[in-house]
């Protein structure tokens, strides 16, 4: 039998934690600016256990606040040269319905962003997509860009290819769910990441040194993208971030007559808003995961310990789907009335529902990407940007401004 393997010690440029898409892209970016990178991932790759596992995801300009409005173009941009470098398609264009009562603040700010031309009344809504109804005072419009992000292909894509780069260093070899013709784009760049590798101990410095259960890492700068395990990262630091995990149900509605596969006939996107019902909103995505089954859900959950995400009583309520059911039957009555499917995800939800992008108020040289809160995906190429440039100490290319911690009172504790 062999001898027990060594810890790995080494020093790179740069430490980022966490390997979903937030810290995924944050790595890649650090990497193409020829940074010795190591991204270190707690679970082995691939996994379901946090945020951004699953197919697909709605990306869409329609945004009511300004600062992801601002964002987005970027992002779109990002996300082609992805496309490009992975040599695979990431985004499917199917337009985006976003609907709600006539005069709701949230719809009339995703109104601005898009123009008053694209709105929709009822009638143009009922000949355009059959399948989606309004009801009485409520009113619908159309962003062109929207469409669903393939999420799966997009997070391997940006972090490890089928065919090359399983050498030392990236993650353990795993069937690809979709065959991605590149090697590894992060690993291309010259970055190195470690999966199965859960974070014990960070210790703070001008040279931070981070403690997995496999070896001891040193780097001057420090990225912490760990979803809703970030709160007790960074506990040991001295902040209490008000971060609160959440157990989403992921709902599949089998249409009751198919519609045709061809793409020309593919149903949009779309986002109800301000409905007093779901005061959280429901979003859908055409049939595109699994023949026949559309996804709708609704943007929010129950509280949950990330550890103990799976851990649900049998035959437990779920009144989100219940809520889910009703709505389907007034809305997309082409849908059979419960869901087919039933699958969870996690959400990290901050209390204004905007992102946490700083850096720590103590310590300059580690930087915080958190509470993404459900609708952080299709930003992830501008968030891993955002935060490169804030660990490179350059002027971010976004305004980091209204993501900063200290617009939360009492995140800062006094000793560590």
């Amino acid at each position: 039998m062999a001898a027990p393997s060594q810890p790995h010690q080494a020093t790179y440029d740069a430490i980022v934690i966490g390997a979903g898409i937030q810290g995924s892209f944050a790595a890649y970016h650090l990497a193409q600016r020829h940074r010795d990178t190591l991204l270190l991932e707690q679970f082995l790759l691939p996994h379901s256990r946090g945020s951004s596992h699953g197919q697909s995801r709605i990306t869409r300009s329609a945004y009511s606040r300004a600062p992801y409005t601002c964002m987005m173009p970027d992002s779109f941009l990002l996300w082609q040269r992805l496309e490009a470098e992975a040599g695979t398609t990431l985004y499917r264009r199917t337009g985006l319905v976003v609907l709600g009562p006539v005069g709701n603040p949230e719809l009339e700010g995703c109104r601005r962003s898009l123009g008053a031309d694209q709105v929709l009344d009822a009638n143009v809504l009922a000949w355009r997509f059959p399948g989606l109804r309004l009801q009485a005072g409520e009113v619908a419009m159309w962003d062109s860009t929207g469409g669903v992000l393939f999420a799966d292909r997009a997070l391997r894509a940006v972090q490890v290819g089928a065919a090359k780069g399983m050498g030392w260093g990236c993650p353990s070899p795993q069937p690809p769910p979709i065959t991605i013709p590149t090697q590894d784009v992060f690993c291309r760049h010259g970055g190195t990441l470690q999966d199965g590798e859960k974070v014990l101990r960070i210790e703070p410095g001008a040279v931070l040194t981070v403690t997995t259960t496999a070896g001891v890492y040193q780097a001057p700068r420090l990225i912490i993208a760990a979803g809703a395990w970030t709160g007790a990262l960074v506990a040991p630091l001295g902040l209490r971030l008000p971060l609160q995990p959440l157990r989403i149900d992921v709902c599949y509605w089998r249409e009751k007559e198919p519609g045709s596969p061809r793409p020309s006939r593919a149903s949009p996107c779309f986002m109800a808003l301000g409905l007093s019902r779901a005061p959280h909103g429901i979003y859908g995505l055409p049939a595109l995961e699994y023949p026949g089954l559309v996804k709708v859900c609704y943007h929010h959950g129950s509280p949950a310990d990330p550890e103990e995400r799976d851990q649900t009583s049998l035959g437990a309520p779920r009144p989100n789907v219940a809520l889910l059911s009703s709505f389907i039957s007034d809305y997309l009555p082409g849908l059979e009335p419960w869901p087919a499917v039933v699958e969870t995800c996690l959400y990290t939800n901050t209390p204004d529902a905007d992102f946490i992008l700083d850096r720590h108020p103590k310590f300059s040289n580690i930087v915080i990407g958190a509470g993404f809160s459900g609708h952080g995906f299709k930003l992830a190429p501008v968030v891993g940007k955002l935060l490169c440039e804030l660990s490179l100490g350059e002027e971010p290319s976004h305004s980091t401004a209204p993501f900063a911690i200290t617009r939360f009172p009492s995140v800062l504790q006094a000793a560590l």
